[in-house]
């Protein structure tokens, strides 16, 4: 896949990123200019997973981003749809093939989870719901798995709130970011799908009427890093 297919078919999707698993995290933490790290401790604030509670981490990729819901003492499940992440992760965790250091590494389709429902205390999505073939879909199986009650938390890429800087940001976007893998290694045409993606997705009032109409309940957003990213959150009506 030469570019990004805005149709997002899964199967052409997971091998892209099966591609770019290596060095997956090294590169998103370089094109984001470190800024992963903070958008990670404020998923993980909103999550407010304690002892005794369980979280979905979905797109976990490697499981980084998993590793900060376990702090607080929560159970963690991480969760995508690319083999080549997952058994990344799996290896840098010095786990076996099913876990990394307790974590369990699984498989799953978000348009078709393979969990039983009211299962999970907190479901969360970082950086990955675009990535989707149908977001509706994925939003109605993420509260299937919620018990009622538990919390959505979603990481997402969103859209500028400072007119003259984005600007600058989507030039960055769409010439230099896929550059800027290329030089450290990674598949530059995954990051040209990232660049377009981004440039594609809606809104944050858009994406918060997509996930109530999807059946979860109060719904807020904050803007992350001037709104490149956002953190949408609602809850399972009990």
């Amino acid at each position: 896949m030469t570019r990004a297919q805005l149709d997002k078919q899964p199967d052409e999707v997971a091998a892209m990123f099966d591609r770019t698993a290596r060095r997956y995290d090294l590169v998103n933490d370089v094109i984001s200019l470190g800024q992963v790290r903070f958008w990670r401790k404020a998923v993980a604030a909103a999550v407010d997973a304690g002892p005794g509670e369980v979280v979905l981490d979905l797109g976990a990729g490697t499981g980084t981003s998993t590793d900060s819901f376990t702090t607080l003492g929560a159970r963690a499940v991480a969760s995508d749809f690319s083999l080549g992440m997952l058994r990344t992760g799996v290896r840098r965790h010095g786990g076996n093939a099913l876990t990394g250091a307790g974590v369990p590494f699984i498989a799953g389709d978000a348009m078709r989870l393979p969990f039983a429902d009211d299962v999970f205390d907190a479901v969360t999505i970082s950086v990955a719901l675009r990535n989707v073939h149908d977001t509706g879909q994925a939003l109605r199986e993420m509260l299937r798995v919620t018990k009622p009650g538990g919390k959505l938390v979603i990481l997402e890429f969103s859209h500028v709130t400072f007119a003259p800087f984005d600007l600058v940001y989507r030039e960055y976007l769409m010439k230099l970011l896929p550059q800027v893998a290329k030089v450290f290694g990674s598949n530059d045409d995954s990051y040209e799908y990232l660049a377009e993606s981004i440039r594609d997705w809606p809104d944050q009032p858009t994406l918060a009427r997509v996930i109530q109409d999807a059946g979860w309940r109060r719904v807020a957003w904050r803007n992350l890093s001037m709104g490149i990213v956002a953190v949408h959150r609602a809850f399972k009506p009990e």
